[in-house]
């Protein structure tokens, strides 16, 4: 149980896109922790800066919560077994 503990303590999920504008860091609860934008950000409209900021902020926590759920899965066959 500690060991799960501590795996979801750590769990970090970095997720790059629109075309390496944008990264989003998340953790394993799929929490906001950074938002690090490249020079190339400066090529995108409005429009297109707010939609690669949340669909890249999206498919982080996607990930992360994929993880998250694997990792407790893993666990539960653990102790199942």
């Amino acid at each position: 149980m500690r060991r799960l503990s501590d795996d979801l303590a750590a769990l970090e999920i970095r997720h790059t896109g629109a075309g390496g504008a944008v990264t989003v860091i998340v953790d394993g609860s799929a929490r906001l922790l950074d938002i690090q934008l490249s020079v190339d950000i400066s090529r995108l409209s409005p429009a297109e800066f707010g939609r690669a900021v949340i669909d890249t902020a999206a498919a982080a926590a996607h990930r992360a919560l994929a993880r998250r759920g694997a990792l407790i899965g893993e666990f539960n066959e653990q102790v199942n077994s």
